[in-house]
């Protein structure tokens, strides 16, 4: 069983029909979304503008500015949403770093056990914005490995912490998982 409903805050008990508003889920699972965050800028360069606390707030803000009148029924919705924000705002960021010098400062996004090759890897800013194009093409023919990719790697998720907040069998959610990955190295060396 994975540890993930104690980090999160307990908030599978919420009642049938209950819905929370943002800020009260973000007072709740404020620290799982913080490490949500450091897994992706673990291997960020010192100093660089965008650490643990940006990238939760720049996803916060985009959170609250694109769905201004959103409930949550619970946790899952809150946390896939917020790791697909964080994909956007790494994106976002990726954009701005190519836009100010192409070819200059790299964006690194770090991922352990959770990246596409199920090891450590750096990723620079072209790189980021491929994937993001990738995975938008991904999203016309399969949502699900979408919202696992960005579980996996985005969020930084395991297998069972993924399988709980999709509520699929982790058996399902490593056949996702693998398809969506072959689907992308395909897809990213096309684009190469």
């Amino acid at each position: 069983m994975s540890d993930f409903p104690a980090q999160t805050g307990g908030l599978d008990g919420l009642a049938a029909g209950s819905a929370m508003r943002p800020a009260e889920l973000l007072t709740e699972l404020y620290q799982s979304l913080r490490r949500m965050a450091h897994r992706q800028l673990r291997a960020e360069r010192a100093g660089h503008s965008l650490n643990t606390t940006a990238l939760v707030h720049e996803a916060w803000l985009k959170l609250v500015a694109s769905y201004p009148d959103i409930r949550f029924t619970g946790e899952r919705e809150f946390l896939a949403l917020s790791g697909h924000l964080m994909r956007r705002v790494l994106t976002d960021h990726a954009r701005s770093v190519n836009l100010l010098k192409r070819g200059g400062d790299l964006l690194r996004v770090t991922t352990r056990s959770g990246g596409l090759d199920a090891r450590a890897t750096e990723v620079d800013a072209d790189e980021l914005l491929a994937l993001d194009l990738a995975l938008t093409r991904l999203l016309e023919i399969d949502r699900r490995q979408v919202e696992v990719v960005e579980l996996r790697y985005f969020a930084g998720f395991s297998i069972e912490e993924t399988a709980e907040l999709m509520e699929l069998s982790p058996a399902t959610v490593k056949r996702e998982w693998a398809m969506a990955r072959a689907w992308l190295r395909s897809a990213l060396q096309e684009q190469a």
